[in-house]
């Protein structure tokens, strides 16, 4: 019974710092919506949060990996409404599709988001951890089956990673037609191997609605999205 107060003062201990480190994390979102990925300082992150200097440099040693942390705990959010669905699907082929599609579906749903995974989350320890793992199991699968026919698994996931941030940018950007991730899809389904019969039908097949990312910081970026939507026309 003695270490009682220990053990509860160890909790509570952990529950700030978690909290504070989940406030240095949103605080980056923001800054980055006002500032964009290239001027923000150290003062904007810790006068967004509300902590000292000091606090800050408990957490994170730059500024840069604040912003590789709140970039791949996003996607990591995101992964995890999006792979139950991509697992609903028994093709490995029609999978890489699926959770891809999905993907940059989120991105253009959450603009703030997707411009700033592009812009921060393209570096590996910067993605998260899931992205890596579900689409490259996807792709060791499909490559094991003989559906893709791709000489390295690790060629099948830079090129397949590169469609998906790339693709993310050009959706960002107005420039894409309405079907553009399917024609990324389709494209990169040849590359791989599929027949264009086969590649059009997998690339263009219907897909489950995703449900909204439940995590912390994933509720800041519905909320920055929607104080920066336009209000909406009342004659529409």
């Amino acid at each position: 019974m003695k270490d009682q107060p220990e053990n509860y003062q160890s909790r509570v201990g952990a529950l700030r710092r978690e909290k504070t480190r989940n406030r240095l994390l949103e605080s980056a979102l923001a800054v980055f919506a006002e500032k964009g990925p290239d001027a923000p300082m150290i003062d904007d992150f810790i006068a967004a949060a509300g902590v000292a200097r000091g606090t800050f440099y408990n957490y994170f040693r730059t500024t840069g990996e604040l912003l590789s942390a709140v970039a791949g705990e996003t996607s990591d959010e995101v992964l995890a409404v999006i792979d139950p669905l991509v697992q609903q699907v028994d093709d490995p082929a029609h999978r890489v599709v699926v959770g891809s599609r999905l993907y940059m579906g989120m991105a253009k749903r959450y603009p703030l988001w997707g411009a700033f995974i592009t812009r921060v989350g393209t570096r590996r320890g910067s993605r998260g951890r899931l992205l890596d793992e579900y689409l490259t199991r996807d792709l060791q699968t499909a490559i094991e089956s003989g559906r893709f026919r791709v000489g390295h698994l690790t060629v099948a996931r830079d090129v397949a990673l590169g469609s998906i941030v790339y693709g993310i940018e050009t959706l960002l950007s107005g420039e894409a037609p309405e079907d553009y991730a399917e024609q990324s899809m389709y494209a990169l389904l040849q590359a791989f191997g599929l027949d264009e019969e086969e590649a059009r039908a997998i690339a263009w097949a219907p897909i489950a609605e995703c449900p909204e990312p439940q995590g912390l910081i994933f509720q800041r970026v519905r909320r920055q999205s929607e104080a920066d939507a336009p209000p909406a026309d009342p004659l529409a």
